[in-house]
């Protein structure tokens, strides 16, 4: 009998503990980048994210963040560009159809800013990022807003240019259910 209800309480311990962290449905996603081109900042938009997130504010240890974005869905605004970008002189997407990122830690900052580690992968060379990003929950629905800058020939994105800045600053921001 005592084995037994030492089995039980085991067992709502880790039910407990699985039930605190909830994956949540992600409703609404955009993922903007800018960079300069001769001098001009060309903004863009990468989509088809898909993404699993458990974040929980008051256990950063065992929140998680693993998302992802097609690389065929590059929008600059300009087919001739987005044919270009397309190209495995950039971003190769017949070969790397995806970018993904995979939280290694979070920081509580102040109120609801948070900072977050990361593996960034792009064409198959994976860095670390640090992006800052706010947690907002309203109702029924918590949103996330970041932002971090990466150079692009770090993930064999281009060559180095004369025209064109090796600096891609990328925002991120999407809304998930509770």
């Amino acid at each position: 009998m005592k084995k037994l209800y030492s089995l039980l309480i085991v067992f709502l311990f880790i039910s407990n503990a699985f039930s605190q962290s909830k994956l949540q449905t992600v409703t609404k996603s955009t993922v903007t980048f800018h960079i300069k081109n001769l001098g001009i900042t060309i903004d863009g938009t990468l989509a088809g994210f898909k993404g699993s997130i458990i974040f929980d504010p008051a256990n950063l240890a065992t929140s998680t963040i693993e998302a992802s974005v097609e690389t065929n869905t590059i929008d600059t605004d300009n087919g001739t560009r987005n044919d270009h970008l397309k190209s495995d002189s950039y971003f190769d997407v017949a070969k790397y159809p995806t970018i993904n990122i995979k939280s290694v830690s979070f920081k509580h900052k102040s109120g609801n800013n948070y900072s977050g580690t990361f593996n960034l992968t792009i064409k198959n060379v994976t860095k670390i990022v640090e992006v800052p990003f706010t947690y907002t929950e309203t109702g029924n629905t918590i949103a996330y807003k970041g932002n971090f800058q990466i150079e692009r020939t770090d993930y064999g994105v281009g060559a180095s240019s004369l025209v064109m800045s090796n600096d891609v600053k990328v925002d991120i921001d999407f809304t998930t259910t509770k």
